[in-house]
C-alpha cells in the first residue's frame, strides 16, 4: 500500500466524490469534492472501506489509523467520537463528558461543536452521530450515513 498521497472515487450512494488524503500510512482528511480531481489515484483500502461504510455495509473504520494535527482539547473529542458504535447517538453533552471535559464549563461545549465542524476525518471519526452539533461534512453526506446506519 502506498504511504502517502490523495485517492478519489465517485459514490453512486452520494452522487459525488470521496476524496481522502494519506501522509506516513495514516488518513489526514476525508472530503467530498463534486468531482474527481484529475490527479487522484483510485485505489486505496481506506478509500475502499469509507465506500463501503457510505454503502451501508458494516464497515470498523477504527482500525484505519489517524494522523491528527488539531489543539489536543480536540483531538479528546475527535478521539472520544470513536467509542460511539454504528447506528447510535449522542448529544453534544454526553460527547463533553466522554472526552473528558468539564460539563459546568461552556468553553467545553464550544470546543466539541468546534472539533466536530472542524473534523478533518468524517466518516471515521462519525460526528454524523451526533445528534445537536455540526458535521464536517455536507449535509447530504451526513444524511447518507445516517441512512445507511438507520439512525
Amino acid at each position: 500500500m502506498d504511504l502517502a498521497g490523495i485517492y478519489a472515487r465517485e459514490s453512486s450512494v452520494l452522487d459525488r466524490a470521496v476524496q481522502i488524503g494519506v501522509v506516513s500510512n495514516k488518513l489526514i482528511s476525508v472530503s467530498f469534492p463534486e468531482t474527481v480531481p484529475a490527479d487522484a489515484e483510485s485505489d486505496h483500502e481506506y478509500l475502499d472501506s469509507i465506500l463501503a461504510a457510505l454503502d451501508g455495509k458494516e464497515v470498523n473504520l477504527s482500525e484505519i489509523p489517524i494522523g491528527l494535527t488539531v489543539p489536543t482539547d480536540q483531538r479528546s473529542v475527535l478521539e472520544a467520537l470513536r467509542n460511539v458504535p454504528r447506528g447510535d447517538t449522542v448529544d453534544s453533552a454526553l460527547l463533553v463528558r466522554m472526552a473528558g471535559l468539564d460539563p459546568e464549563d461552556d468553553e467545553s461545549a464550544r470546543t466539541v461543536r468546534t472539533a466536530l465542524a472542524e473534523n478533518p476525518v468524517p466518516v471515521v471519526l462519525p460526528d454524523h452521530r451526533v445528534t445537536d452539533a455540526p458535521s464536517a461534512a455536507p449535509e447530504s453526506v451526513v444524511r447518507a450515513l445516517q441512512r445507511a446506519e438507520g439512525i
